[in-house]
């Protein structure tokens, strides 16, 4: 495995930098304040595109891999974690979507995210389900020719910005095997019985769209159904091993901001009349937080490259997002700490870094089930 990006991957790293130093700096602190995103935005980073990058040529993408992907999360997440997501997160599901949908669904869909021109989400969690997705209680029951959905989602990305939803969904509840239970059903999210609420006071990446949806009698086309009946537990994870991925681009990032912002801060900074970056404890904190994130970067690139050339390895994928997660908000401490008070106030990038980064321990998975995940597959 070559670690050495190729002259294309280096122009996608070089122009996702030159577009999000550009765009984010002066909207940033806007979209965290007002819990806001402008979508002119999106469109634009669709317009250059950078969005969907792994969405295959027969649907209007540029067919890349999940690393090059990966690439421009970094990138995007290391000027700002929020706007990062709001722009990046807008196929999330299509990477399920891809995987397991029919021709129709993928023709349907795709091309419509890569141009811009629909937002998707993926409605998973509920208020008593949340690492144990066996558990989600949200139905899809048969009539006629029609599943009709009734339940409630909780912590749904774009749930009030999307055009699609992939519904995470029991269609056999009564089956022995609790693996074998539920399906995903793609819902056009105008249809009558969708309904979604803006969940306000997050932590954290709050340009980001996060619902609270419910379903009442939703009926769409029995064709709706993504892959096979009862496979819905086996997709998901599937899914995960790709959309984990993300969340470690995502760490690398914004560990990186973390970095680049204590280094100047402590060189500019003065205490007992010499920098602080003179001082050999703060050295080593930065030596320790440059050596947290190639360490980080380096599993999620193996990570990408095994899923890119169809070697998925849920272990290691497992490893590189509980290791990357827990390694940015390790550095978005130290960062904050490094800039003492000042740090504390909304004036300096550190304190958003600081509230962005707990989020990569929580979604798509905590470090408790990935650590799970991790000691399962070395204990066979």
């Amino acid at each position: 495995m070559d670690f050495t990006l190729s002259k294309e991957q280096q122009d996608i790293v070089r122009a996702a930098r030159e577009f999000a130093s550009k765009e984010f700096p002066d909207r940033a602190q806007e979209f965290d304040r007002n819990e806001t995103f402008d979508l002119d935005l999106w469109r634009k980073a669709c317009e250059l595109g950078f969005v969907g990058v792994f969405i295959d040529e027969a649907y209007d993408g540029v067919g890349y891999g999940f690393f090059e992907h990966c690439l421009i999360t970094e990138e995007f997440w290391a000027v700002d974690p929020g706007i990062g997501q709001a722009i990046l997160a807008a196929t999330f599901g299509s990477e399920l979507l891809g995987l397991f949908g029919s021709e129709e669904q993928k023709q349907l869909v795709l091309p419509q995210l890569v141009a811009g021109e629909a937002i998707m989400g993926t409605a998973i969690t509920e208020s008593d389900a949340g690492c144990d997705v066996t558990g989600a209680a949200t139905t899809a029951v048969k009539d006629g020719n029609e599943w009709v959905i009734n339940g409630a989602k909780m912590f749904a990305t774009n749930g009030n910005l999307a055009k699609y939803m992939l519904v995470y969904c029991q269609t056999d509840p009564e089956n022995p095997s609790r693996h074998q239970r539920h399906s995903f059903i793609l819902a056009p999210t105008e249809t009558p019985g969708y309904a979604s609420t803006k969940i306000r006071g997050k932590l954290g990446i709050r340009a980001s769209d996060t619902a609270e949806l419910s379903f009442n009698d939703m009926r769409v086309p029995l064709s709706n159904i993504v892959g096979k009946e009862g496979e819905g537990f086996y997709e998901l994870m599937a899914f995960f091993n790709r959309t984990r991925l993300h969340i470690c681009a995502q760490a690398v990032g914004l560990a990186r901001a973390a970095l680049e912002e204590s280094i100047r801060h402590t060189k500019q900074r003065h205490q007992f009349g010499v920098p602080l970056a003179s001082f050999q404890v703060t050295q080593f904190k930065l030596a320790e937080m440059a050596t947290w994130i190639r360490a980080a970067r380096n599993l999620y690139y193996e990570a990408a490259w095994s899923v890119d050339h169809r070697k998925v390895d849920h272990g290691l994928i497992a490893m590189a997002k509980w290791f990357s997660a827990e390694m940015a908000v390790r550095c978005a401490d130290e960062a904050l700490q490094m800039h003492g008070g000042y740090g504390y106030i909304d004036e300096y990038k550190v304190q958003r870094l600081y509230r962005d980064a707990k989020i990569l321990e929580i979604y798509e998975g905590t470090k408790e089930m990935e650590k799970t995940i991790v000691s399962r597959s070395i204990l066979g």
